[in-house]
C-alpha cells in the first residue's frame, strides 16, 4: 500500500483562490466560531534570533470546523518568520498548510501558505469593515508596506469599489514607493499616496489598516480623528490608551487574545485595564475592594463572529473610534485552504507527491 498526498505551490493556491470568495469563508466560519463549532487547540509558538540579530518565529496552529450540516473540515497551518527577511528580498512569512482526511487523518492536501494567510487576514479586515465601518468612506491609510498590505488592496477594490485613495507609510520609503507603484498596475481606480510619515498617513483617511512588524506601540488614540475605523492586524502599531478610549472594540476570539501577553491587548487584559464582556444581564467592569481605587476596566464589546450572528452590536465610528483587534485564527485558514482545495481537485490542479 501507498500513500500519496496533493502539493499545491502558490502559482496552483492563487489559479484555485480565482474562483473562491475569501470574505464569504472567513465570514461563514466566523459564524461557526459564534455558535461554538468550531475547535482550536493551544497555538504552539517557537521564538529564536538568528545570527543577524533578527526575531524569528515559528507557529503551528490547528483547526477545526465542525458545524452541523456540513462535511467537518481539519488541517494544521504552518508558518515561520524572521523579521530580517524583507531586506534580503524575501517575504517576511512563509510556510504550509496541511489539511487531514476525516477518515484515515492521513495528510490529504498540503499547500503553500504565505498568501492564504494573508488573504484569510485580508478578508478578516473586509468583513469587519463591512460590518463596523464608517457609513461613507472613500479613501483608507495603510501603514506597513509588504505582503500583507498588498493583498489587503487586492482584495479592497473586490469588496469596496467605491474606495478611490489609499494613504500609504512605511519606515523604508522604498516600500512605500514600490507598493504605491504597484497599485497604480493593479488596482486603477485607487490613487495611491505616499504619506511621510505614519500620523500623516493615519489622519487622511477614515479607514486605518496597520500592516506592520512592529512590535513597540506608536499610534495613540491623539491621531484617530473622529469616526475612524481601525482594523489593526498586526501586532502592537495602537497605544494602550486608544484601545481604552474607543468607541467599540471587537475581537476574532477572546481566549486567544487575553492568553498573549507579548500583544498589546493581552498585556492590557492581563493588567486588569481590559475585560472580556460581562454575561447578559449583568454589568461588567466592577471592582472589588482593593481595586476601587484603580479606573474601571475598558470592557470588550464582543467577537465579530458575535456581531455577524446578531448576539452583541454593531457599532459603527461616531465621534470616536473603532477598534477591530484579531487575534488570527487557523480555522480560517483551515477553511479557506479547504475551499481552494475543492476548486483544485475539481479541475485537477496540483501535483501528487508519493510518501512511500
Amino acid at each position: 500500500m501507498s500513500e500519496e498526498l496533493l502539493f499545491l505551490d502558490r502559482a496552483a493556491v492563487l489559479e484555485c483562490a480565482a474562483e473562491v470568495d475569501p470574505c464569504e469563508v472567513v465570514g461563514d466560519v466566523l459564524r461557526q466560531h459564534a455558535e461554538g463549532a468550531v475547535t482550536m487547540p493551544a497555538e504552539g509558538y517557537l521564538p529564536w534570533t538568528n545570527d543577524t540579530g533578527a526575531y524569528c518565529r515559528s507557529l503551528a496552529m490547528l483547526g477545526a470546523v465542525e458545524g452541523p450540516g456540513r462535511p467537518p473540515v481539519r488541517g494544521v497551518k504552518l508558518i515561520n518568520a524572521a523579521t530580517s527577511n524583507p531586506a534580503l528580498g524575501r517575504e517576511r512569512a512563509a510556510g504550509v498548510g496541511v489539511l487531514f482526511d476525516h477518515h484515515t487523518a492521513r495528510p490529504l492536501v498540503i499547500a503553500e501558505a504565505g498568501w492564504l494567510s494573508a488573504a484569510r487576514t485580508a478578508a478578516y479586515t473586509m468583513v469587519s469593515l463591512r460590518h463596523l465601518g464608517p457609513p461613507e468612506w472613500d479613501a483608507l491609510a495603510v501603514v506597513g508596506c509588504g505582503t500583507l498590505a498588498r493583498v489587503h488592496l487586492e482584495l479592497l477594490v473586490r469588496s469596496f469599489p467605491e474606495a478611490k485613495a489609499v494613504h500609504l507609510h512605511d519606515r523604508d520609503p522604498a516600500r512605500a514607493a514600490d507598493l504605491a507603484e504597484w497599485t497604480g498596475r493593479h488596482c486603477p481606480g485607487l490613487q495611491a499616496h505616499i504619506a511621510d510619515s505614519a500620523r500623516a498617513a493615519v489622519g487622511a483617511a477614515s479607514v486605518v489598516v496597520t500592516t506592520t512588524t512592529t512590535d513597540t506601540g506608536y499610534l495613540p488614540a491623539a491621531w484617530l480623528r473622529p469616526g475612524t475605523f481601525v482594523a489593526h492586524v498586526s501586532l502592537a502599531d495602537l497605544l494602550p490608551d486608544a484601545f481604552l478610549t474607543a468607541e467599540a472594540l471587537y475581537v476574532d476570539d477572546l481566549t486567544l487574545v487575553a492568553d498573549n501577553p507579548r500583544r498589546v491587548m493581552g498585556a492590557l487584559i492581563r493588567d486588569g485595564r481590559l475585560t472580556a464582556p460581562a454575561p447578559a444581564g449583568r454589568a461588567g467592569g466592577s471592582a472589588g475592594s482593593g481595586e476601587r481605587d484603580r479606573a474601571p476596566a475598558r470592557e470588550i464589546t464582543g467577537t465579530l463572529g458575535q456581531v455577524l450572528t446578531g448576539r452583541v452590536p454593531a457599532v459603527r465610528p461616531g465621534t470616536g473610534h473603532v477598534i477591530s483587534n484579531p487575534f488570527g485564527m487557523a480555522v480560517l485558514d483551515v477553511a479557506l485552504l479547504d475551499a481552494v482545495h475543492t476548486v483544485a481537485a475539481r479541475r485537477g490542479i496540483g501535483r501528487r507527491l508519493r510518501l512511500y
